[in-house]
């Protein structure tokens, strides 16, 4: 397997998370690369997207949920996907509502780089309050201690990139547990091993 990614992608983060706590990193070679530029990639994913998993017979997925979950499969022990029932709903909502605030973020700072003239009066806006809203969401349900699941994965890659983008925004000052947990989830060797560069 290969991972087509970018180390200033949340998604591609949360699949290089996901495939550490799995046990995979040493089967999947990475495989950095600009996806606006690249037309390599635009071959094996029509979406020219990160991250993007080149199986060994050429074929490929994309989209980090679809590769996570493909992952879990390929694994001694699948542990990030539970069986179909409440606590598989439950993690799957939490990586859904990770997955968006980290996309409103990224369109966030991508709104933020547009000279002020092309920006969209009421975007930026909104774009913030969909992030204040997840955040919110999760303080309320704090991921547990302990083996993650793929929702907690999705929750830590977001808080991570909403760190390296957008630091010194306080969105920790009235979230405390959320800021508890998401200490204790970066001192993960999976987190420290995948972190975002110091610059972009």
């Amino acid at each position: 397997m290969k991972l087509w990614y970018a180390p200033t992608s949340p998604f591609a983060r949360k699949v290089r998370i996901a495939a550490h706590e799995l046990g995979l990193s040493s089967r999947m070679g990475l495989l950095k690369v600009d996806p606006w530029t690249d037309p390599r990639l635009r071959a094996l994913n029509p979406l020219a997207k990160v991250p993007t998993l080149e199986l060994a017979d050429g074929s490929a997925l994309y989209e980090s949920a679809l590769i996570c979950e493909y992952l879990d499969a390929q694994a001694d022990t699948p542990r990030l996907f539970p069986a179909p029932g409440p606590a598989r709903w439950h993690t799957l909502l939490r990586q859904g509502l990770a997955d968006g605030a980290a996309s409103a973020a990224g369109r966030l700072l991508a709104e933020r780089r547009k000279p002020d003239a092309e920006r969209v009066p009421g975007m930026e806006a909104r774009f913030q309050q969909a992030i204040d809203a997840a955040l919110d969401a999760l303080e309320k349900d704090v991921p547990p201690f302990g083996d993650p699941l793929i929702g907690d994965i999705a929750a830590a890659s977001f808080i991570g990139y909403l760190d390296f983008r957008f630091p010194g925004t306080g969105w920790r000052a009235t979230r405390l547990k959320l800021s508890a947990w998401f200490d204790v989830f970066s001192a993960r060797p999976s987190m420290i091993e995948t972190a975002h560069p110091t610059a972009s």
